[in-house]
């Protein structure tokens, strides 16, 4: 983990959401700029069928 073990248990609690929430976050940007950058050109090979 990140070492957040010496913290207490209200503080771990908050520290675990705040990590949990920042990596729901990232994977949120990170997956809209993928379908992004590969929707169009999927899309359009499967329309010339």
């Amino acid at each position: 983990m990140i070492g957040i073990e010496g913290l207490s248990p209200t503080a771990q609690a908050i520290a675990v959401l705040v990590i949990v929430l920042i990596q729901a976050l990232v994977l949120y940007v990170g997956y809209g700029k993928l379908t992004d950058l590969l929707a169009p050109p999927l899309l359009r090979a499967i329309s010339k069928k």
